[in-house]
């Protein structure tokens, strides 16, 4: 807020809507600052991570980039890494059935970087373009789980040491502050790349977004705007901001 009044007062704001204008700049810069939220794949396969909280719609949110990614001609296999709910790993598996997409699953409890290791060495085999790893939901201040994502960081650098290409925290847009410690904790422990913002279909206006891209440098690259495996669109900063600030 000091910065957008120090902006309004050097671009010699009067109105409501100047003063209106001067947030949306500062914060646009911020997430801008934040860097690219571009999402491309690298050499196959490519290894996506994704993590989070419970609740938060990282199972969900898998299935919809897999489903849009396939839409883009890729290629893919999904690996249940989530091993400690058996619903987790069936709902991954029926979301593979509906998408034709295959999914690598031990039984539960198995170690999860087994299963991310299994899906890296299936892609390998099959010429697969992606990975996308599923794993369990978990506190970031939990450090005992937070280091379970380390070593399934490290079970696949072991097969492809540049991997994964992207960690992507999945992030509820009703979360609040504590949104900011779940970015700092899993930045720390498991090197989040980039964040997909979940919820923004309700009332939620996803305002610790803001702070995490000032605090931590970590861009916005998705937001989930619905339930359909569809409704997962790329980050557009000014789309957001105009977003934020109405009514």
């Amino acid at each position: 807020m000091d910065a957008a009044r120090a902006r309004y007062g050097r671009d010699g704001g009067r109105s409501g809507e100047d003063a209106r204008q001067a947030l949306a700049t500062e914060i646009g810069d911020r997430l801008v600052q934040a860097g690219s939220g571009q999402f491309e794949l690298g050499p196959a396969p490519s290894v996506v991570l994704f993590v989070g909280v419970n609740g938060s719609g990282k199972t969900t949110t898998i299935a919809k980039l897999a489903a849009r990614l396939k839409g883009e001609g890729h290629s893919l296999v999904l690996a249940a890494g989530d091993t400690f709910r058996a619903a987790a790993v069936e709902q991954l598996r029926i979301w593979g059935e509906q998408l034709d997409v295959p999914v690598v699953a031990q039984r539960i409890g198995a170690d999860p970087g087994a299963v991310a290791f299994d899906a890296v060495v299936a892609a390998e085999s099959r010429g697969l373009d992606a990975v996308l790893v599923d794993t369990a939901g978990r506190l970031q201040n939990k450090q005992q789980l937070m280091d379970e994502l380390s070593k399934i960081r490290r079970v696949i650098q072991r097969r492809m040491p540049d991997q994964p290409r992207h960690v992507l925290l999945v992030l509820d847009a009703t979360t609040g502050q504590n949104g900011l410690a779940q970015v700092e904790g899993f930045s720390r422990e498991a090197g989040v790349t980039g964040i997909v913002l979940t919820k923004l279909d309700g009332t939620a206006k996803g305002g610790v977004a803001l702070v995490a891209a000032q605090r931590i440098g970590v861009p916005i690259v998705f937001a989930g705007i619905g339930e359909e495996i569809d409704a997962l669109a790329p980050f557009e900063p000014e789309a957001f901001v105009e977003w934020l600030l109405a009514g």
